[in-house]
């Protein structure tokens, strides 16, 4: 990796003390806005109070040995970056249907089984990604803003609970929300970073005082003891056959978002980025699989990486792993103090629910732009709009899909399996009859920059391949065209072809005549003004530097000239 030049602290540096606490406790203000999913699946469950206290102080232990997990460099697990866990909406759906079948032992028993499964996809990643193409693993990110939103929707409107939400809940969530949202657009530095965080105590104070929450709830608060011991695994575990497919696919979801979130720490944290370097990748997925494995051994819901914290990594420009470090610390040392755990667990369902939206957002935006950064054909676009359609199907007319045989209630369980499901079904469909390999053939008159570059579009989309790959293979393509076709190297037609694996984009070139030379030096100036064979070479070591590697072979009379990008 090379270092971003306008970083104050990188990966191995050591900040000062007061900037390392202070960056840290942004990351902890950030985390603990997500606090609200593992407290919205016990209000689900019918927690009692004591316990919510209890499950908060176990979720925020979880949190911090897992955030310092992922900063790990050596052995199998940790990224070695500033990754910090949060919890993940992917595990929300599936445990919000376990909380209802069996209470919070069947959710934190089937936790335990989808770390597992995560654990094992992170070992695999390099021989799925073909069957998991990063434009359905945006459309999952899609599914879990969705669904994350849509409960934040439930809990302000008061839906499905046994009384509308009042006039005063309302004031609360749409205070929380614009606090939020207003301190997000519009402010600067640290109110800005601390968004959620002081949406959320405004929104404490604007329960306080219009009565959603009474003296009652604070002092509470107050009377909790300064140190207390969290009880581990005080509730048990159980498991459900029936459950183990909702809850893989939530792992699966997990799973696609870290590797998204991963890719993009890896890119913000070097200057010289240009893919995805899989083995750390797999190593912070595994961090994360064991994260989430105890989670339910402790007690609480699924991990995954905090999308915001590493945005927040990124544009502070400090990614030291000492902020890490800190950052695990400080989310251990509020595990024991039960007066902050007291705190969040007397949130009012309207501030719950304003921050699950506020988050929901961020959340299914950076679905659309996972899906957006792919181009894609028609039979992707019917892949994504299809598993849509069919993942709101089942939000509009859950009593049809209750009546459907029991074998197949497990995949419309949830929009979001039902959704995945969909996706995964249609794209091993559809790659039926793509072909791997395209071909034009270029006639000798002319060069036709237009029809080139609608071939290398037309296989990109077809592909769902990365569109800046598609930019550099096109200039390539154009580039190269051009030079053999106007200096007479070429006798006669030209073959263009185009093969993708997933991992690499290959582009040939053959044709009748003289090899095209390819030079690692980059011709002087005397020589390009003197001769065209100057021109020629400027013209080789350009495509040298588009393309990962370069070749030219010459054979029965045929030339060929090759270039690989690595995608």
């Amino acid at each position: 990796m090379k270092r971003p030049a306008a970083f104050a602290y990188w990966l191995d540096e050591v900040p000062p003390p007061g900037v390392v606490f202070l960056s840290a406790l942004q990351h902890v203000g950030l985390i603990c806005s997500l606090i609200a999913i593992p407290l919205a699946v016990a209000r689900e469950a019918g927690l009692a109070p004591e316990q919510t206290v209890n499950l908060v102080a176990v979720s925020m232990l979880v949190l911090g040995v897992t955030t310092i997990l992922q900063t790990l460099q050596r052995g199998p697990v940790g990224s070695g970056l500033l990754a910090p866990s949060s919890f993940s909406g992917a595990y929300l759906a599936p445990s919000l249907i376990a909380a209802k079948v069996g209470g919070l032992p069947l959710v934190f028993g089937m936790t335990i089984l989808g770390g597992l499964f995560e654990a094992a996809l992170s070992r695999g990643l390099r021989y799925l990604r073909p069957f998991l193409p990063p434009e359905i693993a945006g459309f999952v990110v899609v599914l879990v803003g969705v669904g994350v939103g849509g409960l934040g929707v439930r809990y302000v409107l008061g839906v499905g609970m046994p009384e509308p939400a009042s006039h005063r809940e309302l004031g609360v969530a749409m205070l929380t929300l614009g606090v939020m949202v207003g301190l997000n657009v519009w402010g600067r530095g640290m109110p800005r970073l601390f968004c959620a965080l002081i949406g959320m105590l405004c929104g404490y104070a604007a329960a306080l005082g219009l009565g959603v929450l009474g003296e009652d709830d604070f002092g509470r608060v107050m009377a909790a003891p300064g140190f207390r011991l969290p009880q581990v695994g005080d509730m048990g575990w159980s498991f459900d056959g029936a459950l183990v497919f909702p809850f893989a696919i939530g792992a699966v979801a997990a799973c696609l978002k870290t590797v998204g979130d991963l890719t993009i720490c890896q890119r913000i944290n070097d200057a010289d980025w240009s893919r995805p370097e899989l083995r750390g990748i797999s190593r912070g997925t595994l961090a994360n699989a064991i994260g989430t494995s105890l989670a339910g051994v402790v007690g609480t819901t699924g991990l995954a990486t905090s999308t915001s914290s590493i945005g927040l990594a990124g544009a502070t420009g400090v990614t030291s792993r000492r902020v890490g470090h800190a950052t695990g610390a400080i989310l251990i040392l509020l595990a024991f103090l039960p007066q902050f755990s007291e705190l969040l667990s007397i949130m009012p369902r309207a501030l719950m629910g304003a921050a699950l939206m506020f988050v929901a957002a961020f959340i299914f935006v950076s679905g659309l732009q996972i899906i957006a950064s792919r181009l894609l054909d028609v039979r992707r676009t019917f892949v994504i709009g299809l598993s849509f359609i069919s993942a709101i199907a089942v939000d509009i007319s859950p009593e049809y899909f209750k009546t459907l045989p029991a074998v197949l209630q497990p995949l419309v369980s949830s929009s979001m399996v039902t959704g995945m499901v969909m996706a995964i079904l249609l794209n091993l469909v559809f790659r039926i009859g793509t072909r791997q390999v395209q071909r034009l053939e270029i006639g000798a008159e002319g060069v036709n920059p237009r029809a080139l570059g609608e071939f290398m579009d037309a296989c990109g989309a077809s592909w769902g391949a990365r569109r800046d790959v598609i930019e550099r293979a096109k200039f390539n393509l154009q580039q190269s065209i051009e030079t053999l076709a106007g200096s007479g190297l070429a006798n006669g037609p030209l073959l263009a072809e185009a093969s993708f694996d997933e991992f690499t984009l290959s582009v040939r070139v053959s044709y009748e005549g003289v090899p095209l030379e390819l030079p690692e030096r980059r011709p002087s100036d005397d020589e390009i003004m003197e001769s065209d064979e100057g021109e020629r070479r400027l013209a080789g070591f350009m495509l040298r530097k588009f393309a990962d590697r370069v070749a030219a072979s010459h054979r029965n009379g045929r030339s060929i000239v090759s270039f690989q990008f690595i995608h």
